[in-house]
Formats: C-alpha cells, sequence, structure tokens
C-alpha cells in the first residue's frame, strides 16, 4: 500500500484483516477449489431441484466441452441473455474454464439494444431464455451471430413443477422457425464430441465477464471485469461480512446479469461453500412465501426488497429468526427505512442489523460496508480489506479534507480492466493519481469523515436508479428524439413510491405536430419497441418549450426542481 494514502477506518475493522493474498487463478478454479472442500455441500437449490458442489462441477465441465464442440476458443466472447436459472450459473463458469468471455445482457433488453451488445462483442453465440429468443432472431442478420443455445426456466425444474409450467406458462412460449435455434439439451449433449481434457490454465488478469453501465455519454458501456475483480471481491466481502459460513443459504434475488447478483449472489456464495437459492423471477407479491419455504440465512438486495418486505401483510407471526445478515445495496438506504426493516425485523425474533454498502459496476459490485460492530447514520460504511477511497474535488485529483463534499474515487484488485472498445472512456475514469495509484473516478458526490465511514450523497452522473437497475437519461433522450415527430425530450427520475425513482420524460413536438391521444401512444409505442421494460419512461409530458441554461443546455436541474416542488 502507498504511505501517502490515508486509510482513517482501519481502527473500525475489528479482527477484520487489512490485506489478503489473492490467488493468480480462475473464477473457475475458485469454484473448483470450493467444491475440493466440500463436494457433498449443496451448491444450488431451483425450485427443490438441488445440486451438490460435485454435481455442479460435473455440468460445468461437461458444459465446457459442449461449448468446446461448437468451436469456441479461449478469448471468444459469448453472451449470456438469461434471468437465474442453472442453465446461466453453468454457462458462465464454463466459459471462465475454457478461457471464454461472458458477455452478460439483460433479458428483458430491447432488440436494438441486443442488437447494439452483440455487435460491441462481436459475440457468434449466445445462451438465451425462449422469452427473448424472437428478438434475438429479428436482428441476428445484423450480427454475427451463428447460433442461438434456448433456455427454457422449466428445464432445470423438478419433473412434476416442468410438467406444469410447460402446460401453463410455457406452452404460451411460440418460437419463431429460425436455423439459430439449438436448444439447450441438444447443445449439453455436445459434450460427448469433446474427447480432450479440458484444463484451466488461465491467470487472474485474463477478463472473465462484460457487464453494462452508463459511462460518461449516457450510452451502455461495456465493462470488462477480471478474473481478479470477481474473486477479490469475494475474498473482500467475506472478510468484511464477518459472519457467513460453509452450508448458510443465500436468496439469490438479484439477476445474474447485475454486478450485484454475480458477484455476491453467485460467485460469493459458491466459493464459501453456501447454497445460492436461484430465482428466475422475483415478486414482492410472493416474498412471504420465500421466506416461508426456503428460510434463507442472507438476503441481499436494493432497498425495494425491504420495502417489500415492510408491505408483505402475510408474514404476521412468522418466526424470523432464521436470517443471520441482511445487506442492502444498489441503491441509496434511507435511514427511516433502515429503522423501519430492523423494527420488522425484531418483531419477528430476528435481532440482526441490516447493513448497507456501496459500490458500483465498474468494480463489481459493492467496496464498502457497514461494520459489524459499528454504526454511522447516513453513512454507507467503510472500505473493503486492500480497497482505498478519497474524495477529491470533482473533475480534478485534489485530494479534499474530511467531511468536506466531493467526488468518491475508489483504488483496489477489484477496479475494473476497462470500458470495451472506448479506449477515451477509460481514460477518463480510471487515472493515475500522483500517489501512483489507478484510481476509478465514479461520478459519484460524497465525503469521508475522520474516522473513514463514507457518506454518499448523490451521483453526478445524471443516472437513474430504479429498483436497483440503472437507467441513463441521455439514452432515452436518444430513442425519443428519433422519433419523426419529436424535436427534441429531456428525461429525469422521479420519485416512485416502490421503485424509489422511474423515468419522467418531457418532450418538445416538431413545428406543425399537435398533440393528439394518438400521438401520445405513438411515443411510448416507440420507447417500449427500443428500450428495455425497465427503463420505460413512467411519464410523459409534452411542452412547448424546455428550461435552458445560460449556454443554451436543457436545464434538467430546473425540471427536476418543478417536479420536487410540485409533489410537496
Amino acid at each position: 500500500m502507498n504511505k501517502e494514502i490515508k486509510t482513517p477506518w482501519y481502527k473500525f475493522y475489528d479482527g477484520v484483516k487489512k490485506h489478503l493474498e489473492y490467488p493468480d487463478t480462475s473464477l473457475y478454479q475458485m469454484i473448483k477449489d470450493s467444491c475440493d472442500k466440500h463436494p457433498k455441500h449443496i451448491s444450488y437449490n431451483y425450485f427443490g431441484n438441488k445440486k451438490t458442489y460435485e454435481q455442479f462441477i460435473k455440468q460445468i465441465d461437461q458444459c465446457a466441452k459442449a461449448f468446446k464442440s461448437l468451436g469456441i476458443k479461449y478469448k471468444d466472447i459469448v453472451s449470456i441473455c438469461m434471468p437465474n436459472t442453472p442453465e446461466a450459473m453453468i454457462s458462465f463458469y464454463a466459459l471462465n474454464k475454457i478461457g471464454a468471455i461472458a458477455n452478460m445482457i439483460h433479458p428483458l433488453s430491447a432488440e436494438n439494444e441486443i442488437k447494439y451488445y452483440l455487435n460491441l462483442t462481436q459475440s457468434e453465440y449466445v445462451i438465451c431464455i425462449d422469452l427473448s429468443f424472437n428478438k434475438i432472431n429479428h436482428i441476428a442478420n445484423k450480427t454475427a451471430l451463428k447460433k442461438c443455445i434456448v433456455v427454457s426456466v422449466g428445464d432445470s425444474m423438478p419433473l412434476p413443477m416442468k410438467l406444469g409450467y410447460h402446460l401453463t406458462k410455457g406452452r404460451k412460449i411460440k418460437l419463431e422457425d429460425s436455423d439459430l435455434t439449438l436448444k439447450w439439451n441438444d447443445f449439453f449433449h455436445l459434450y460427448i464430441n469433446c474427447t480432450e481434457e479440458i484444463k484451466d490454465t488461465y491467470k487472474s488478469n485474463e477478463i472473465a465477464a462484460i457487464l453494462y453501465s452508463g459511462g460518461t455519454s449516457g450510452y451502455p458501456k461495456g465493462i470488462a471485469l477480471s478474473n481478479l475483480n470477481f474473486n477479490a471481491l469475494v475474498m473482500q466481502g467475506l472478510e468484511a461480512c464477518q459472519c457467513l459460513e460453509e452450508q448458510d443459504t443465500v436468496l439469490a434475488i438479484m439477476p445474474i446479469f447485475h454486478g450485484f447478483g454475480l458477484g455476491i449472489c453467485i460467485h460469493t456464495v459458491q466459493y464459501f461453500g453456501g447454497t445460492s437459492i436461484i430465482l428466475p423471477q422475483f415478486s414482492a407479491k410472493t416474498f412471504d412465501r420465500l421466506l416461508r419455504r426456503y428460510k434463507p440465512n442472507i438476503i441481499a438486495g436494493v432497498p425495494t426488497l425491504y420495502e417489500a418486505l415492510l408491505k408483505n401483510n402475510r408474514l404476521e407471526g412468522v418466526d424470523l429468526s432464521f436470517l443471520k445478515c441482511a445487506i442492502s445495496g444498489g441503491d441509496s438506504l434511507s435511514v427511516s427505512l433502515k429503522e423501519k426493516v430492523e423494527e420488522f425485523l425484531g418483531d419477528h425474533n430476528c435481532h440482526i442489523k441490516l447493513r448497507e454498502g456501496y459500490g458500483l459496476t465498474e468494480c463489481v459490485t459493492g467496496s464498502c460496508m457497514m461494520p459489524m460492530s459499528y454504526y454511522r447514520e447516513g453513512s454507507v460504511g467503510i472500505p473493503y480489506p486492500d480497497t482505498y477511497y478519497k474524495i477529491v474535488r470533482p473533475d480534478t485529483e485534489e485530494e479534499l479534507p474530511y467531511g468536506e463534499e466531493g467526488e468518491i474515487v475508489i483504488s483496489g484488485p477489484t477496479v475494473m480492466v476497462g470500458y470495451v472498445n472506448d479506449e477515451d472512456e477509460t481514460k477518463k475514469i480510471l487515472r493515475k493519481h500522483k500517489d501512483e495509484s489507478i484510481w476509478l473516478h465514479t461520478g459519484d458526490l460524497g465525503y469521508m469523515d475522520e474516522d473513514g465511514f463514507i457518506y454518499f450523497k448523490q451521483r453526478l452522473k445524471r443516472m437513474i436508479v430504479s429498483s436497483g437497475y440503472s437507467i441513463y437519461p441521455q439514452y432515452i433522450e436518444n430513442i425519443i428524439d428519433s422519433h419523426p415527430d419529436v424535436l427534441l425530450s429531456c428525461v429525469i427520475g422521479i420519485a416512485h413510491p416502490y421503485k424509489t425513482q422511474v423515468a419522467k420524460a418531457f418532450i418538445v413536438l416538431r413545428n406543425g405536430v399537435e398533440e393528439t391521444k394518438e400521438l401520445l401512444e405513438s411515443i411510448k409505442g416507440y420507447c417500449e419497441e427500443n428500450l428495455a421494460k425497465y427503463s420505460w419512461p413512467f411519464e410523459y409530458e409534452i411542452r412547448k418549450e424546455l428550461p435552458k441554461t445560460l449556454v443554451g443546455k436543457i436545464a434538467y436541474t430546473k425540471l427536476e426542481e418543478e417536479e420536487n416542488n410540485g409533489k410537496e
């Protein structure tokens, strides 16, 4: 560690190691080592279909051979467009074993977004959920795609449930005829064609996965993350958490295409020998049933998850003492919500604290968290081992004094390799300071107190966080502005009782175009056709003009003020 970097938080570590030794190895090897330690422990539970670690590793090894049989090789980029299912987990680690890179795509992405993700990475193969196949099929001829391995959420269900699913929801899914289609079971059994022994010799600096974020331009950026990024995250997170043990069960609510879901609910759990309870879809309405059925030891999710817990009226009298750890991340947790959740848990015989963390996809996910034995109101905690935080004057490298608000910057082994095919954006966000360390400029405002506790205040970037998903206003504006009747638009985040925030679009029509109900429906339909469902504007408002700054830019902060004042 550079001696110039201040670390006041160390005095609150209470047994947490300051530094860790990270193996020079792959994600697959980390999980293989975990399997060797406890082969009979349950790796995952999918609607009651449980697989031990040795069974999971066997599935991964066979899947790796199937990929090899298709001709997939070292450094090839293969897209995974899946919710949480065993097939998504198996594919992810199988690709890692052969040194290929997993390109993680949100399955609710719009056709044009999927086309962008496939072309950015030149993916020739994609593993996708059947619900997404037709969208992929529509744009396939504009990509390098050769085959689409199609999965049903029913494929790995226990037989009675699988039959029930296919007789109800499954039969409604109609796949278009296409030469691209390769059903999962047909693909998986290709492993018998690969007779070579696949040896995982890949190292920590190899790129393992590509996740997506907004960057400073507002368009989705592919974030290249290495084996070390993920492996350091799990080791740091376990050390900082201080309460996770072998065979603990974790409710994997956060999706596998999200850094929180992939890094924490999957890779971390598999590393320490726990059980990931795999859920392809989460519904707040059935939260009580999940808790009753699975009795998880750990739940980790965004604040809206905990709001759903409070709103569920079917947990009256239910003993929640099986919970030993609850973590909130992905969005700001209000003090009032934290207090209400802890009171609720206490009333249900669960006497734990809701621990808040902070991070971003550019360092996989969380990189700081509230320690076990301390609490500072409004703080997101202290940095993980080997992770360093500074507060600098925005757009500079000038470090600010304790208590002064500025931009949060982070250095450590979980910081990304860079943005895919975007050297300029990478240089903007990853900068070498005078201390010779590489610092990730987060674009987030906050401050550090004299004890090293971090306080997140707001985003410098115009990002909207809705139920933990990042929504980028500029990207939505680009879509709306391309509608033939729209002159310009501005998108802001507005308060929502459950999702925290949703997008609202303010629109100025072209000269001579009149506002009609049909036109609004046309604009709305255009957005729904070209945007992922979670980023669709919640409200649309037509205006004659939009407020401007002195230099002529749209003053989106004025619109935010108007919305806030209007809600008071």
